[in-house]
């Protein structure tokens, strides 16, 4: 085991620990603090369903648990409390580390960490890394936003392993350490529900480099606003437009320099957007990796479950599951990915967003389209109000298992169902992942 894991580990034992809320990334931490004997107390604004009662930890819950956050010397909070949240700002001015579970991985782990955050792409580009990383024949761990929490796996790692994150604004937030490559996909308002306002998330985003000046960050040349980020570290930029310092696109190819190395059509994953998501990947690892093992790992990826996945084929009619895209941005993508006419599935919960910028890419590729959830009329409105002559059939549903009924109604042969709600799931559903569940679900039993 490494010296930095072990000295953190000896501060853990002599300090009063808290751990605020108990989702998929502080769960693990139960068990290894646990191990080490620590003085750990929970705090859940909801109730906890999980059974405590072997760790024998002091357990808060409810609305208001937080008021009784006093006096701790280290505190893991979860991604959605936001270290700008009043009880986290008492307690570090009293003298508290606060941190999180992918942090601490960050700082201790033994090896090279690449992180990738952006509003669009983080998981496809971080999935690529990882798959293209392990076809070359390192050993690799997968985790942040997905995988598993990787910080009970530290003493596991080795010098010559390679740490994948996917990181979120919200894990992002607060970070005073930062990965030694680092990948921007793209920004654009999101999550505008949580964060006080527009230029909080981007600061989140930019605390994936901030941190340090050595080693990589590979940027979206395409994007305003990353095109613009300054650092000391080598910037590498991508682009679906633009010829490049990395790899870019041109003519359906993905380019290198003057070589034009490998041909989209090859690949199994459709949209454009995707080609700009192995553009990043491969800027991240040039030096790395093996350009032939590499795309031919690229050439067999089917893509990330929820993002633009077949589902079936019903009477001549391809559905298709998009279900993770929760903003405007992230839909106007999966529309352009397909030459076919589509009947759109979107709403949900309302995260304060623009829904203008989708109306015009669903007058120009949409025939028929299906709202519900909470966006519904703001989805509706958009489109109404740059609705000129196009011809388009709008419908308002009250749940999922009445839009996929309607859509099966309505849909025609040749045409492409896609679910693509350009908003949040928690009106309905736990996450995007049970919302995508559910949709598949109810498809595969028409």
């Amino acid at each position: 085991m490494n010296k930095k894991i072990l000295d953190f580990n000896e501060r853990l034992k002599k300090s009063k620990i808290a751990i605020i809320g108990l989702g998929v990334s502080n769960i693990p931490l139960l068990d290894y603090l646990y191990d080490l004997g620590c003085d750990v107390s929970i705090f859940s604004d909801k109730k906890i369903e999980i059974d405590l009662s072997k760790y024998k930890y002091s357990i808060y819950e409810g609305e208001g648990c937080l008021d009784k956050l006093v006096g701790f010397d280290i505190i893991f909070r979860s991604p959605g409390c936001l270290p700008t949240r009043r009880e986290l700002v008492l307690e570090k001015e009293r003298g508290a580390y606060i941190t999180t579970e992918v942090e601490e991985v960050i700082k201790n782990c033994p090896c090279k960490v690449i992180g990738v955050t952006g509003s669009d792409g983080k998981t496809t580009t971080t999935t690529l890394i990882d798959l293209v990383l392990r076809a070359n024949g390192y050993k690799t761990f997968l985790g942040g936003n997905i995988g598993f929490p990787l910080f009970t796996k530290i003493s596991e790692m080795h010098e010559d392993d390679i740490v994948v994150l996917e990181l979120s604004s919200f894990q992002l937030m607060g970070m005073d350490v930062s990965p030694s490559i680092s990948v921007i996909t793209n920004i654009s308002p999101n999550h505008l529900d949580k964060h006080k306002d527009f230029q909080e998330y981007v600061m989140a985003k930019c605390n994936i480099f901030n941190n340090s000046d050595d080693s990589v960050l590979v940027l979206n040349y395409d994007n305003e606003i990353t095109r613009e980020l300054k650092s000391k570290r080598e910037i590498r930029y991508f682009s679906r437009y633009e010829k490049t310092n990395a790899f870019y696109v041109e003519n359906g190819y993905i380019c290198y320099g003057d070589d034009l190395v490998f041909d989209t059509k090859k690949l199994h994953i459709r949209g454009i957007h995707n080609h700009e998501n192995i553009c990043a990947c491969m800027s991240a690892l040039m030096g790395m990796v093996d350009l032939d093992k590499s795309f031919l790992a690229i050439e067999k990826f089917n893509g990330v479950e929820h993002r633009l996945e077949f589902v079936r084929e019903i009477n001549g009619v391809k559905w298709y599951n998009d279900s993770v895209s929760s903003s405007p941005t992230r839909t106007i993508a999966g529309l352009n990915s397909y030459d076919e006419d589509i009947v759109l599935i979107a709403g949900g919960y309302d995260k304060n967003l623009d829904y203008s910028p989708l109306a015009e890419p669903i007058l120009s590729k949409v025939s028929k389209l299906i709202l519900f959830g909470d966006t519904k009329e703001k989805i509706y409105q958009a489109v109404m109000d740059k609705k000129k002559d196009e011809t388009i059939e709008i419908f308002k549903c009250n749940s999922l298992s009445e839009v996929v009924e309607k859509a099966y109604q309505v849909a025609k042969t040749g045409e492409v169902v896609l679910f693509s709600p350009a908003s949040a799931s928690f009106d309905m559903f736990k996450n995007f992942a049970d919302r995508g569940i559910q949709f598949k679900e109810m498809v595969k039993g028409l």
